[in-house]
């Protein structure tokens, strides 16, 4: 007989949730790998706007997630790139929110020279295809820099020594961009600070400078890494100051060197190559002050020398006057000559006509003046008084004409003239309505004030006031009758 299959037993394992399993896993990680030291090769490298990093690290046959946290970032020697091999130092952790684990990194340094060395072979390569290593592209550095900007930290040796130089050789006006020359944030502070000194503009408040100089001491290339990288570098190249690159030791290198228009070995060098040596300077300038007044000097006693070989060959100087100041003689003999006949026969003609002048004639002349004087003046005056009896008669005439055309006349023979309220003439009855007052003007200034009744009504008499006739005007009196002048 077959035996029948029942449920299988059931199972004494404890039940766990997702979140409890997943907190046991991260507890036993954290626990057996509280601290480890891991290499790798750099893959995948995030940044969010968080701060933080993300980041893959690989080998051959296995990839290991990590994460730097904001605060680690600037404390780190080399920041992360992909392709860099590294040894980090940290702890491993899980993410239960993807179930994986992941290291948090708190160090991160190169994995031996060489790999920074391949890197930076690498960077150089692309930088200088893209030209901004080409000798074309570097600029030629002022003699004399009115102002020096310097872009290193503000505290340590460097800024000192290149401030003691400038004074010992010739003291110029330095503005110092303090920035950090190490760590994570060191690469964006420099390169803002290339940018930030070449957007000042010439004559503002703050001086824009002739020369950069971008410092930083002697240091391994993890201590110099940041003035290898790409804002860097590109800061360095697009810069219209001139730039003098003086970073680490006569041996170290980085990219900022190939890319400013002058390495400079140490910063004391750079100082160097900034300005000139001012007592030099000043003693070039009175040696060749020297030379000229030396040279001035010969050029005079040359040219007196010459003018002295050129005066023995000229004549003397009486000889070159004498022909023509006997010319002068004899030009002046002839002219006194001339002169004198000139004269004589002047005065001939003089008594001549003296003999022919007379004072009866004078006389004879006068008298025929005078007497035409008088006869035109006579002629004037007679003129004169015909047009003014002309003017008299002409003024009488229209004056009467102008009385036999006054109205004053046909009042006299008996008839009045109406005149409304406003002193007009009234020419007809039309328009005139009862009670409208008038005014009757007969000869001799006579007024008498009337008001129009109804048709067919006597006419009401108002009797004008009598008006204050004006005193008789005095005549005046009688301009006398012009004189004659003559």
């Amino acid at each position: 007989m077959s035996q029948a299959s029942g449920p299988p037993p059931a199972s004494n394992l404890l039940e766990l949730t997702i979140s409890e399993l997943s907190a046991a896993i991260k507890r036993t990680v954290e626990d057996t790998f509280g601290h480890v030291r891991v290499r790798g090769e750099v893959g995948r490298v995030s940044r969010p706007g968080s701060g933080h990093v993300y980041l893959d690290l690989k080998d051959d046959r296995a990839v290991l997630s990590a994460v730097i946290w904001k605060g680690v970032v600037p404390g780190l020697k080399i920041k992360p790139e992909q392709g860099l091999e590294v040894i980090v130092t940290g702890r491993l952790t899980t993410f239960p929110g993807q179930s994986r684990y992941q290291i948090v990194i708190e160090q991160m340094e190169p994995a031996g020279v060489g790999a920074l060395m391949a890197l930076l072979e690498e960077r150089k390569k692309k930088l200088g295809a893209e030209g901004l290593f080409a000798p074309e592209r570097k600029k030629p550095l002022p003699f004399l820099p009115d102002v020096i900007g310097v872009v290193t930290s503000p505290s340590g040796a460097v800024i000192r020594d290149i401030l003691h130089r400038l004074n010992d050789r010739f003291p110029r006006h330095v503005l110092i961009w303090p920035v950090r020359v190490q760590g994570e944030q060191s690469a964006g502070e420099v390169a803002a600070a290339i940018e930030g000194f070449n957007k000042l503009e010439p004559g503002g408040p703050v001086p824009r400078p002739d020369l950069l100089i971008v410092a930083r001491g002697g240091g391994s290339i993890e201590d110099l890494w940041s003035f290898n990288e790409e804002n860097v570098v590109r800061a360095a190249a697009a810069s219209r100051i001139p730039l003098i690159s003086a970073v680490g030791h006569e041996t170290d290198t980085t990219l900022i060197d190939y890319a400013a228009d002058r390495r400079a070995p140490t910063p004391t060098a750079a100082a160097e190559m900034a300005v000139p040596v001012r007592a030099e300077l000043q003693a070039q300038v009175m040696e060749r002050a020297q030379r000229l007044f030396r040279a001035q000097t010969r050029i005079l006693e040359q040219g007196r020398a010459q003018v002295e070989g050129l005066a023995r060959g000229l004549p003397r100087l009486q000889d070159l006057f004498a022909l023509p100041e006997q010319r002068l003689d004899h030009a002046s003999e002839r002219l006194t000559r001339s002169l004198m006949s000139a004269v004589a026969a002047k005065e001939a003609l003089f008594h001549k006509t003296e003999g022919r002048l007379t004072g009866k004639l004078i006389e004879m002349r006068l008298l025929e003046g005078t007497r035409r004087t008088a006869d035109m003046s006579q002629r004037l005056q007679n003129a004169e008084t015909r047009r003014l009896e002309d003017l008299r008669r002409k003024l009488d005439q229209t004056g009467r004409l102008l009385e036999s055309f006054s109205y004053k006349n046909v009042l006299g023979r008996g008839f009045a003239l109406v005149r409304d309220g406003e002193g007009k003439p009234v020419r007809g009855s039309a328009g005139l309505s009862s009670g409208v007052p008038l005014e009757l003007e007969f000869a001799g200034d006579d007024r008498l004030g009337v008001i129009v009744a109804g048709e067919g009504a006597a006419p009401k008499v108002k009797k004008a006031p009598a008006q204050k006739k004006s005193p008789p005007k005095k005549p005046e009196p009688k301009k006398p009758e012009q004189g004659s002048l003559l």
